[in-house]
């Protein structure tokens, strides 16, 4: 391994192809017997730096359409949080269900899931029918695992029966020295970025794409009024820049003065700190509150001149979907994903039916919009939003932040990087663009 990082740091990317491939590497996993190590626990109380290790782990065969990968940065999202802390359910299910698909997808069902959804790095080796990809590649990786065999998954892979999330669903992913991914995750590195840069958009940035901008999600317009829950955090600061981009309006809800300048910084002039207002939707575990809803709705319509959204980016879930359904304007759209603060929604039907309004279901990004929210990233109009950078001994710390919610954007994972700030290739365009890549930075 320290022959291949040594290739990278001197830039002797053609060599990579003639070293030896090692027969083992490091990475964070968890492991199946470890599973019920959290039973009974509430889920502010599961803390990811007891589950996840930094384990040796045997380099998986590689197969047809594959690329091995040597990651040199990766980045925490919020699957790794739910991998670590055994929710909703344990991912190991997944890999054993996986496994049972076909006689290459049993490589995944082991005793430990090695995790992590984004990465920067070098392709190493690429396995048979790939001609788009060589060893010495500069790459990024989206998350999407397809096997693309049935017909549901040709108009829009999403829909594929087959899909996964890599690193959630499948094993080998990118919190590791080696990942394993389909060729077709592979898109090119951004070359202003240093690695930790690049890796971290990657999920959230094509999830945002997706659920935002897309066709496939909101299909937002120019003008449209976008009320971005978590406007700060690693999935809202994307749909922010996109928002602001596209010519809508955001409305950004954050929960400190911290947080709502950093909306400021990236442009936003409209930004509610839902903590500082003392939001309560709910009076209690069973029962929300409808005067909650209204009084948010008549602070978003203070601050647009009486415009209510036309667009509800949707990501908390359980507990803010009542008030996203009931200030989102007739015929209004609330696009969701993720439900981070849980999975089961209650809100009040009428004002979804008797005004029109459209709930639209959204998952992560086919390979068309994770290669276009990558393009926005790679040409300077989306920029990472990397608030702190951790080792990979300290990417249980990284999970617990981001579980607690005390981080910014997102946190990086340095993998075979020995430090921050390598993998520049054009430090000209970086310099055009520097404070927008920095303004996550220490905050």
């Amino acid at each position: 391994m320290q022959k291949i990082l040594d290739a990278i740091l001197a830039d002797e990317l053609d060599a990579l192809a003639s070293l030896p491939v090692p027969d083992s590497y490091r990475g964070v996993t968890v492991r199946a017997s470890e599973q019920d190590m959290f039973a009974g626990l509430p889920s502010k109380e599961k803390d990811p730096r007891r589950s996840l290790h930094v384990d040796e782990v045997r380099t998986p065969e590689l197969g047809p359409g594959e690329a091995l990968v040597a990651v040199m940065a990766s980045a925490i999202n919020y699957n790794t949080v739910w991998t670590s802390i055994f929710e909703p359910m344990s991912t190991f299910g997944f890999l054993e269900r996986y496994g049972r698909t076909s006689e290459l997808a049993a490589r995944h069902d082991r005793p430990y899931h090695v995790v992590g959804s984004d990465l920067a790095g070098v392709v190493l080796r690429t396995g048979p029918g790939v001609n788009a990809w060589k060893p010495g590649d500069e790459v990024v990786a989206h998350c999407l695992n397809v096997e693309l065999e049935h017909p549901d998954g040709h108009s829009d892979t999403m829909l594929d029966p087959e899909q996964r999330i890599w690193g959630f669903e499948t094993n080998f992913g990118g919190l590791a020295e080696l990942a394993l991914v389909k060729s077709n995750q592979l898109m090119p590195k951004p070359k202003h970025l240093s690695w930790e840069e690049a890796a971290s958009p990657g999920l959230v940035n094509s999830t945002a794409y997706r659920q935002l901008v897309s066709r496939n999600g909101a299909d937002m317009k120019q003008g449209d009024v976008v009320l971005i829950w978590g406007a700060s955090g690693g999935l809202g600061s994307y749909a922010t820049q996109f928002a602001l981009n596209g010519g809508a309006t955001p409305v950004c809800v954050v929960s400190s003065p911290e947080k709502a300048e950093i909306c400021r910084k990236m442009g936003a002039e409209l930004v509610i700190d839902r903590a500082a207002e003392g939001y309560k939707f709910w009076k209690n575990d069973e029962e929300q509150d409808p005067r909650e809803w209204k009084r948010f709705g008549a602070k978003i319509r203070e601050l647009t001149g009486g415009d209510d959204p036309d667009i509800v980016f949707e990501h908390p879930g359980r507990e803010t979907f009542g008030a996203s359904v009931y200030v989102a304007k007739r015929g209004g759209t609330i696009v969701t994903c993720a439900s981070t603060s849980g999975f089961n929604h209650s809100y009040d039907n009428r004002y979804l039916w008797m005004h029109l309004k459209k709930i639209v279901g959204s998952h992560f990004a086919n390979y068309r919009e994770a290669w276009e929210a990558n393009r926005l990233v790679a040409k300077g109009a989306v920029h990472p939003t990397v608030s702190k950078v951790y080792s990979m001994e300290q990417t249980g710390q990284a999970a617990y932040d981001v579980h607690r919610n005390v981080h910014q954007g997102k946190v990086g994972v340095l993998c075979l990087a020995p430090e921050e700030g390598l993998g520049v290739r054009d430090a000209e365009f970086r310099a055009a663009h520097i404070d927008a890549i920095n303004r996550f930075r220490g905050v």
